[in-house]
């Protein structure tokens, strides 16, 4: 129970990694939550402020919408979305903002299955196949040093099946390092505050979020 002009405690990081694993499951099975806070109610009380639970660093494709994959609603995600889940100054920010100003202790980076920006990174290093435009390039070298290191591992005749798969999750684990050492902020909230940050992959086949990085203590 929150008390009138009071903001509520942030959620550790624990129960919100618990909380985003129920919602999935309740997608996966087609089943929507009663309290999950859509239309105008939900509106009128988050007008005031948000007090999200958890931070999704995500891909931009079309068919990974946060808030639907993990069956919440309106205030309780703070959704930073960029093609290949990289990670920026611009988007170190972003999480800096949500775990600075609304207490927010879970940063989750999650790719996905056939993820575009891993396949054209693939295309690049293996075919040299360019980007379209040097933005699109500077999204590539971003990603690139995760898929690089999936390509020398695995050899000349490795499966693209398999090089897609491990190189997403390369790439996953590759923004979760940037996040948790490339600012001071968020390193500080990890070792004092009781932050995480944790990577995982969702499956445009099954729709299950698997989360697989920094997981453990």
């Amino acid at each position: 129970m929150t008390v009138a002009g009071v903001p509520p405690a942030p959620l550790p990081a624990d129960q919100a990694i618990v909380r985003l694993q129920e919602g999935n499951r309740r997608f996966c099975q087609n089943v929507r939550s009663l309290d999950v806070a859509v239309g105008q109610s939900a509106r009128a009380s988050l007008v005031a402020g948000q007090h999200p639970f958890a931070v999704i660093l995500s891909c931009s494709d079309s068919r990974v919408p946060s808030e639907i994959v993990f069956d919440q609603g309106l205030g309780d995600l703070f959704v930073i979305r960029v093609a290949g889940n990289v990670v920026a100054p611009s988007l170190v920010g972003s999480v800096e903002f949500a775990a600075a100003t609304f207490g927010t202790r879970l940063a989750v980076v999650m790719g996905h299955s056939h993820c575009g920006a891993i396949k054209s990174t693939l295309d690049f290093i293996q075919h040299r196949v360019g980007a379209p435009s040097d933005n699109i390039y500077d999204i590539v070298e971003r990603c690139r040093p995760a898929v690089e290191s999936v390509v020398h591992a695995a050899g000349a005749n490795a499966d693209r099946e398999r090089l897609m798969h491990e190189a997403v999750r390369a790439n996953v684990r590759q923004s979760c390092a940037h996040l948790r050492h490339g600012s001071r902020l968020l390193e500080r909230l990890i070792q004092e505050g009781g932050m995480r940050i944790v990577g995982a992959e969702y499956s445009l086949e099954t729709g299950q979020v698997d989360f697989f990085e920094g997981l453990e203590r």
